[in-house]
């Protein structure tokens, strides 16, 4: 008996070719295959439908430099890809490690005649290694600020030997 696939339109491509591989009695490791991105459940958008009928989610991707203000990069995927973390508030895809993935954001292109600002799309390909870089960038930062601050506590401390803390003042004449 052959396998059938009655959902063929919400598979990406990618799984249907794994699964018509697997079919042929193809193997091929997974582990090295794919790679799995973490990030947090605030960064996915609400189903939608799109002009083909698939069901998608807006995923954002915050800006990796605080200074940057401009609107944050998106990309969209099934929300059949998206798993709930099983220990926390995360949760985590896997996509072909080979693979590439569309960003896109909105970009100003100019002002209208009323002042309003007119904006437009900014597009560009990475590739699925670099959208986990992307998407998890917000592990290195916090890593590395608490790691100075706790390195810059630890050169304060051995700058300054033991000093006595200075008494708290003393306010029960302040209250009335």
């Amino acid at each position: 008996m052959g396998y059938e696939h009655h959902f063929e339109y919400d598979v990406p491509d990618f799984v249907r070719e794994a699964e018509e591989a697997m079919a042929r009695g193809e193997t091929f490791g997974t582990e090295s295959a794919e790679v799995t991105i973490k990030f947090g459940k605030g960064l996915v958008g609400e189903p939608f439908t799109s002009r083909n009928g698939r069901e998608l989610v807006e995923v954002s991707i915050p800006n990796p430099d605080k200074a940057d203000s401009r609107p944050w990069e998106t990309f969209v995927i099934s929300p059949k890809m998206i798993h709930d973390n099983q220990y926390g508030k995360g949760v985590w895809m896997k996509l072909p490690e080979d693979g590439t993935t569309r960003l896109s954001r909105s970009v100003r292109t100019g002002v209208d005649d009323e002042g309003k600002t007119i904006w437009g799309r900014e597009t560009r390909e990475v590739s699925n290694l670099e959208l986990k870089s992307l998407m998890e960038s917000y592990k290195e930062k916090s890593r590395d600020s608490v790691l100075s601050e706790l390195s810059d506590r630890r050169d304060s401390a051995a700058s300054h030997p033991f000093e006595p803390k200075a008494k708290p003042h003393d306010r029960s004449g302040d209250a009335r």
